[in-house]
């Protein structure tokens, strides 16, 4: 099965119909399910999401945003992995490794889950990713 790394931007963009990118990330949804890809993310990015849908929509919103995800996880749909210290300490490898570029910690948190788990596509708009070697989806 065909796994994608899911980064906040796509989520955010998913679950509010009045974001700039709502439209793109919807088409990509839904070609990357006929393509018959499986959704990996992270607690650290679903943390990100949940705080940004709630500034940026409401709260219900943000409610409803994450107990859809729940049950994609219950439903086998999506798979969350937990950032555990090992985990982190490699994205912090990461972090102070890169001080040309402007990578956030939960971005290198999210690349090292990428290398430990074989990912190499990303759904996200963040630039970010393909600077590190990833690719991404929209392109």
């Amino acid at each position: 099965m065909k796994r994608i790394l899911v980064d906040t931007w796509a989520w955010c963009a998913l679950a509010n119909k009045k974001d700039a990118h709502h439209e793109i990330a919807a088409k990509i949804d839904e070609i990357l399910a006929e393509q018959g890809y499986k959704y990996v993310t992270t607690n650290f990015i679903l943390c990100e999401t949940y705080t940004l849908i709630r500034n940026n929509t409401t709260h219900k919103i943000a409610v409803e945003f994450g107990e859809g995800i729940q049950i994609s996880k219950k439903a086998g749909l999506i798979e969350v992995i937990h950032i555990t210290p090992e985990i982190e300490k490699e994205g912090w490898k990461i972090f102070k490794k890169y001080d040309d570029k402007k990578f956030s910690f939960t971005d290198c948190i999210t690349f090292a889950v990428m290398k430990w788990q074989k990912i190499t596509e990303a759904f996200t708009n963040d630039s970010h990713f393909v600077q590190f070697g990833f690719a991404k989806r929209p392109e």
